[in-house]
């Protein structure tokens, strides 16, 4: 099958460095301390943030950094026809810790000390890059919760298919079998936070898709600064009234 055709289009009608559209909200859950909706292309996921709070089970509290927890979970509905694992299955519980690993790199939690942090991400529709806008909303979720943070974590996906680098996959393009690197990066500290692949590639062509997945975190960092921006002059201008 073809990926890329002849003109440089994907199947979708996007260049081979062109990202999907991303769109993001915050505060979309009432009774969470921070959460927030991502959408890349036809991928959507919320996050819901709960804390820093008393931790439920004082086994696990940790005397001197807070408590992170993670849940993943995939709505029944979010990938139509395609078979899907029941809750708790390996996929999920990998895709927990990878994205809860990926957020304690961030949180500052040596600042609170006997707490615990929760947070819980669905995926509401899944068209690829699941895992990217998992680590994107869980982000801006905790973002909007107003948790101490070293920098934002943002994710892109990159891929090698039809001897080509192409940025943020599709569910199509991932399933084709080819190289697939999933990146999360603090991006104003230059640090990798998250990278994972599939595949084997040369030093040379892993190279040029890391960077391509690197500009693409980097888009998505700046189109979050800017959503987190906005929400916060519609505060300003709220309290002025």
């Amino acid at each position: 099958m073809e990926y890329v055709s002849p003109e440089g289009l994907r199947l979708d009608g996007r260049r081979p460095m062109e990202m999907r559209q991303i769109r993001a909200d915050i505060g979309v859950v009432a009774k969470a301390d921070g959460s927030a909706l991502f959408e890349m292309g036809n991928t959507k996921v919320i996050a819901a943030v709960y804390g820093p709070r008393e931790v439920q089970n004082r086994s696990q509290q940790l005397n001197d950094s807070a408590l992170v927890r993670c849940e993943y979970t995939m709505a029944n509905f979010s990938t139509g026809d395609r078979m899907r694992k029941p809750k708790g299955d390996r996929r999920s519980t990998e895709i927990s810790l990878v994205i809860r690993q990926t957020m304690e790199a961030c949180i500052m939690t040596h600042l609170m000390p006997r707490s615990q942090i929760d947070i819980f991400v669905q995926v509401l529709q899944a068209d690829g890059g699941t895992r990217s806008a998992c680590i994107n909303a869980a982000s801006l979720a905790l973002a909007d919760a107003g948790i101490p943070m070293r920098d934002l974590v943002t994710s892109c996906s990159a891929g090698y298919l039809n001897s080509t680098p192409l940025l943020d996959l599709n569910y199509i393009e991932d399933s084709a079998g080819g190289a697939d690197v999933t990146l999360g990066i603090m991006p104003k500290l230059d640090k990798v936070t998250l990278l994972q692949m599939d595949a084997k590639l040369s030093v040379e062509t892993f190279e040029n898709v890391m960077q391509l997945a690197i500009e693409g975190c980097k888009a998505v960092a700046t189109y979050i600064r800017e959503v987190l921006l906005e929400n916060t002059k519609q505060l300003e201008y709220r309290r002025g009234i």
